[in-house]
C-alpha cells in the first residue's frame, strides 16, 4: 500500500515534517536545568501523566511494540545513549520513553521542540534538551549533560536530524553525534522504528527493534572511534529495516526522476 510520493534532493538536509515553526535562539540565557520547580514539574508531568498518555496513544494509534527491550537491562547501573531513525513526528519523541518506561529519559532535540507556542514551555520538563546556538549556551549544555550522565540517565539522539515520515530505510547520517559515548566512555544502543501491516487497519503498526549495547573501541584514536561507532550502529539499524513490510510514502531522488524522463 502506498499513499504518496515525495521527491527529495539531499538525504542529509531535506526536511519533510509539517509545522514551519520559527525556532528560538538557544543562547547563554537558556536554563537547561530550569528553575527549582523543574524537578517537581518533571516528576508530575513526565512520570505520572505524560508517560501514561504516551503509552495509551502509542498502543491505540500505532499498536506499538518493542522488540529487544531487555537488552537495556545490561547497562542499568550506568548512563547510556540511544540512537534512532527519525520517521514519525509525534511518535519519535515518545518511543525512547516507552523503551525506558520505568526510567528517566532525555532527548537531544532541535530548538524547534522548545519553541512551540505553549507546549514549548512543557517539553523541557518532558526531557527535551535543545542544541545550543552559541559558546556560552554550549558550556551550559555540556554541564547539563555531565549532570545527567552522573545521574545515570538515558539520553536519546536522532542522528538523521530531519524527519522523513514513514521512511523505510536509514539515511546516511553524519558521525558527529556519536562523540557522546566516546567522550563519556559510556555504552549506547540503537533502535529502528519499522512499519508493518495490520489486518483490520490502514494505519500500519509501529514496531521498534533495539540493538546493543555498543561500546567505543578504546584501541582507536578519538575520531576513528567516533566513526567506528557510527558505522556499527548504522549497520545494525539498516539491518532491521528488513522488518518494514509496508510503504506508505515512496521517496524518489529528483535526479532519478529526471533520468527517467
Amino acid at each position: 500500500m502506498m499513499n504518496n510520493v515525495i521527491y527529495y534532493e539531499d538525504e542529509l538536509n531535506d526536511e519533510f515534517s509539517p509545522g514551519g515553526i520559527t525556532p528560538r535562539r538557544i543562547d547563554g540565557s537558556y536554563k537547561y536545568g530550569g528553575t527549582f520547580l523543574r524537578p517537581l514539574a518533571r516528576a508530575f508531568i513526565y512520570h505520572f501523566l505524560a508517560k501514561i498518555i504516551a503509552f495509551c496513544y502509542m498502543k491505540l494509534t500505532w499498536g506499538h511494540r518493542i522488540v529487544g527491550r531487555k537488552k537495556l537491562k545490561t547497562v542499568k547501573d550506568t548512563a547510556f545513549f540511544v540512537y534512532g531513525n527519525h520517521t514519525n513526528q509525534i511518535g519519535d519523541p515518545l518511543v525512547p520513553s516507552m523503551m525506558n518506561f520505568f526510567g528517566s529519559t532525555y532527548v537531544i532535540v532541535h530548538p524547534d521542540n522548545v519553541s512551540i507556542p505553549y507546549l514549548g514551555r512543557i517539553t523541557p520538563a518532558l526531557g527535551a534538551i535543545p542544541l545550543p546556538d552559541d559558546k556560552e549556551a554550549f558550556k551550559n549544555y555540556r554541564n547539563y549533560l555531565d549532570d545527567l550522565v552522573k545521574k545515570k540517565r538515558m539520553i536519546a539522539i536522532y542522528p538523521e536530524a530531519h524527519i522523513w515520515p514513514y521512511y523505510t530505510h536509514i539515511r546516511p547520517f553524519r558521525k558527529e553525534s556519536f562523540h557522546y559515548p566516546v567522550s563519556y566512555d559510556k555504552p549506547c544502543f540503537c533502535f529502528t522504528n519499522t512499519y508493518q501491516k495490520r489486518r483490520f487497519r490502514k494505519k500500519p503498526r509501529l514496531v521498534t527493534y533495539i540493538e546493543g549495547p555498543f561500546y567505543p573501541d578504546k584501541s582507536l584514536k578519538r575520531n576513528e572511534a567516533i566513526k567506528d561507532l557510527r558505522d556499527r550502529i548504522y549497520a545494525a539499524m539498516d539491518e532491521n529495516t528488513k522488518y518494514n513490510d509496508i510503504e506508505m510514502i515512496k521517496y524518489i531522488k529528483k535526479t532519478e526522476k529526471a533520468n527517467e524522463e
